[in-house]
């Protein structure tokens, strides 16, 4: 059977079973800060194991993407060079909640399955149980009627499994397959347990206790099953091989790297890029892009480290996203997310193929200089491969990868300490600078007063009382000019905060002309003062409402924009960053090509047509998690309290605190002014809304009329017209060099020889480009010639030598080049037909082309 056949049967066989079949989660956990990526089939299901959650069904089947390449579980360091480790892989598993079944029921399906619709033979199979689980032990004996022998009790934690030091927890069976004894590895439970003969196929959780903070554990009352099966190790055991890499997926993969690179061996490389581009591209599908943080460096050290043994295999062209076809052929029927995102994936790899190549060399380079006294068995200073990660972008796993094959390893304490003397050399440069006197000011304030007050949402204007004025670094009762930092108890005006700017307005008679939030939430106003503020007074705060209600229609409008434009390219568009003023909106997206015209003008469609539709915005309080699970999009990155605010506008649905539209069509209009890229994998777009935007689109097609005057013609007509005219020019242009070039052509010295001629002449100022014409006039009329054409500038020379026909039985371009810096300096180079110095001696050259005259008449 082929694994996509097993992953198909698995749960066709557990539909029958009355289980509901629910589609893998996102390789992101959803509101889950604790995981890095989703790494077991549990991961979607964890609230209703804690209770958290009701589920609206009790029994459920999955096939999960999982990754295990950051934080706790990683085995990136071990792919490619083992039988069964992996970055990416699907774990199969079904579930009971609210006590639906139990051991029982989990024992003989899971038993069914392997015996009788797989077929596995049951002599080849054992089973392990927790040395407590009485119960379990007895199902299994009584099923399989197996003798101690094969029912194997582990005192070890091995087999028994908790979520966490409190919470649901419970004994663990283990199934296994023994791959024969060709291969080495004992029983599971016996001094020689590990190696490649009894390899561990299925896991069966048992949740029927809950550990408790003090130490001990009561029964839960209405137990859980959480069960997991490999799917690559039950292919490898359909299949009748041991290593997953020989696989029919692996082996797929395998062969189109090997024919891509033109390498058939080095065998742990291959296993590596397959693997590689598995996780790459499903995580890409899923939304992560490559960075230097958090989940897009993970991605990033795969990508590398794959790209890596490209190199090793002599792979010199980028390759990696000419293999995203074959896994998509492979995967998208059971992941159609990988078919939809198969252009973004294939850009963004080739992108960071591209990128890396810049740099891999240099790197390489000076890994071998400092590693090339090393012998077998020591250590590289941690110093350099921290160097190696912090100027070339080498991850520190793939120094390590990199070392690996000459039995080198790294001092990672040294590495660490180097990272650290940077943390500290920056922490000091900042202290440096005056911030962290301010930062103290900051955090006496809230310590004295609290939090400020944020009165905006209700309102544009209110009195408040002063407690705190700051003029540079210092605190001040007082002050009646210049500009000063004001911090109110209260305040209707807006701190920046999540892209948006902060509000403009009134203190009084004091003008507001920014407001920024300081520590624990402090705002500070940042007044230019022209009337007295003094500490303990109250004074009058007003927003600038026709400011602010700009600000509001582009902040509305950014969530718009992200909704459509998830709507239209795909669910891998996540915000990126954001800039939202009374002039415009500016977003930032992970996207990987440019958009195209037809795509931009769709998105602005769709964008008005939800103001036209004038939707009421509803604002409502929530914690992230209800929100999230509501199905709110979040900011990845973005800290959150325990209250948030869901701003929904008609079908956008955020967790935002700035300000936004009493109803989408006070938005108005929407107009995209530009979109570009900003950095891999990252574009941007900038719109203007209201009347900033219908003033832009005035000014376009004010534009557009004159041009229609000037050109005289239609505005269908526009695009033709120009290329019509830039056909032209091109001609004219074309006709003007060459006649130009006639005309500097027309007095060069001409010297006739024997067997060749001798042309040249000096030039003043004139552009490469027409120098280049005069050389092929001069040539078609000189077949048979030795040419030196000098164009003068600022005192110096650049020439242009060639030789001809004849003439090159007895000379060469680049000798002559030779015989000019011989003689009057200058740089350059050529071959035998033609040759080019600069910054020649003006002078000195005259004296040559005199010197080269004479030789010439001679030859």
């Amino acid at each position: 059977m082929e694994l996509n056949q097993i992953r198909t049967s698995f749960l066709d066989f557990f539909k029958g079973l009355n289980h509901r079949i629910v589609p893998s989660s996102s390789l992101i956990p959803h509101n889950d800060p604790s995981l890095l990526f989703t790494n077991a089939g549990m991961v979607q299901f964890k609230n209703y194991f804690t209770g958290i959650e009701v589920p609206a069904f009790t029994r459920a089947a999955t096939s999960q993407k999982c990754i295990r390449a950051g934080g706790k579980h990683n085995d990136l360091e071990n792919v490619g060079y083992t039988a069964r480790h992996h970055t990416f892989f699907e774990m199969l598993g079904n579930f009971s909640f609210l006590g639906d079944y139990f051991k029982e029921f989990a024992i003989e399906s899971a038993w069914q399955y392997l015996t009788e619709v797989l077929s596995i033979d049951r002599n080849r199979l054992y089973i392990t149980v927790y040395n407590e689980d009485d119960k379990a032990y007895n199902i299994w004996q009584k099923l399989t009627g197996f003798s101690s022998s094969k029912i194997i009790k582990i005192a070890t934690n091995d087999n028994f499994w908790s979520m966490g030091d409190v919470g649901p927890c419970g004994p663990c069976s283990e199934i296994f397959f023994d791959h024969g004894d060709k291969y080495q590895g004992g029983l599971p439970g016996t001094p020689d347990e590990g190696g490649d003969r009894y390899i561990e196929i299925w896991n069966l959780v048992f949740m029927q206790y809950e550990q408790l903070s003090d130490g001990k554990r009561i029964a839960l009352p209405k137990p859980a099953i959480d069960t997991g099966i490999g799917i690559e190790r039950v292919t490898a055991v359909m299949q009748g091989v041991n290593d997953n890499y020989d696989t029919d997926l692996f082996l797929n993969l395998r062969r189109a790297s090997r024919e891509l690179s033109k390498n058939e061996g080095q065998i742990a490389s291959h296993k590596v890029i397959a693997d590689h581009l598995r996780s790459s591209c499903f995580l890409i599908a899923d939304g992560v892009m490559p960075s230097n943080e958090g989940r897009g460096y993970v991605l990033r050290r795969i990508m590398r480290r794959a790209m890596r043994h490209i190199h090793m295999l002599g792979g010199k062209d980028l390759m990696l996203h000419k293999l995203v076809p074959i896994l998509v052929s492979e995967m998208s029927e059971a992941y159609p997310e990988l078919k939809r995102a198969e252009s973004v994936i294939k850009s963004v790899l080739e992108s960071e193929e591209e990128r890396f190549g810049e740099t891999l060399d240099r790197g390489l380079k000076i890994l071998a200089s400092a590693s090339e006294h090393l012998k077998a068995g020591e250590q590289l200073s941690g110093e350099v491969a921290f160097n190696l990660y912090d100027t070339y972008g080498f991850p520190l796993d793939l120094t390590k990868d990199i070392l690996r094959g000459r039995n080198i390893s790294v001092n990672e304490a040294g590495f660490e300490e180097a990272m650290e003397d940077q943390k500290k050399r920056a922490k000091a440069a900042w202290a440096g600078s005056g911030e962290q006197a301010e930062e103290k000011i900051w955090h006496q304030i809230y310590y004295d007063y609290g939090a400020t007050q944020f009165l905006g949402y209700e309102t544009h204007e209110a009195k408040a009382k002063v407690l705190a004025i700051i003029v540079g670094n210092t605190k001040v009762e007082e002050v009646e000019q210049g500009e000063a930092i004001v911090v109110t108890d209260k305040t209707p005006f807006y701190a920046e905060s999540g892209g948006q700017v902060g509000d403009v307005g009134l203190a009084g008679k004091n003008t507001v002309l920014d407001v920024k939030k300081y520590s624990q939430g402090i705002f500070g106003h940042h007044i230019e003062i022209v009337s007295k503020i003094r500490v303990g007074e109250e004074i009058f705060l007003s927003v600038d409402n026709n400011n602010r209600n700009k600000i509001r229609a582009n902040h509305s409008a950014t969530h718009l924009l992200h909704k459509v434009l998830r709507d239209i390219l795909g669910g891998h568009i996540t915000q990126k960053g954001s800039i939202v003023n009374a002039e415009k909106l500016r977003f930032d997206f992970s996207h990987n090509r440019q958009l195209s015209s037809e795509e931009l003008i769709l998105v602005e469609e769709k964008v008005n047509q939800m103001i036209v539709e004038n939707r009421l915005a509803i604002v409502d309080l929530s914690t992230p998690k209800d929100a999230i699970e509501k199905g709110a999009m979040a900011l990845f990155g973005e800290k959150y309290g325990d209250e948030v605010r869901v701003v929904s506008l008609g079908s956008s649905v955020e967790l935002c605190s700035g300000t936004h539209v009493r109803r989408t069509g006070d938005i108005g209009y929407f107009k995209i002014v530009s979109e570009e890229s900003v950095a891999a994998g990252i574009r941007r777009i900038e719109a203007m809304t209201g009347m900033a935007a219908v003033a832009f689109s005035n000014t376009k097609q004010q534009v557009l009329k004159s041009l229609t005057a000037s050109l005289k013609c239609a505005e269908v007509e526009i695009i033709n017209k120009v290329h019509s005219l830039q056909a032209e020019i091109k001609s004219f242009s074309k006709d003007l060099s060459h006649y130009k070039g006639e005309y500097l052509a027309s007095d060069v010295v001409i010297k006739n020889g024997n067997s060749y001629n001798f042309v040249y002449k000096i030039f003043s100022h004139i552009d490469n480009d027409s120098l280049k014409t005069v050389l092929d006039i001069v040539k078609k009329k000189n077949p048979h010639s030795l040419i030196c054409l000098v164009n003068e500038l600022n005192n110096q020379a650049t020439i242009i030598i060639s030789v001809s026909g004849n003439a090159l039985e007895k000379l060469k371009s680049n000798d002559i080049a030779k015989f000019f810096t011989e003689r009057a300096g200058g740089r350059g180079g050529g071959n035998i037909n033609l040759a080019q110095l600069g910054g020649c001696n003006l002078h000195k050259i005259k004296e040559a082309l005199k010197e080269l005259e004479e030789i010439s008449h001679v030859k």
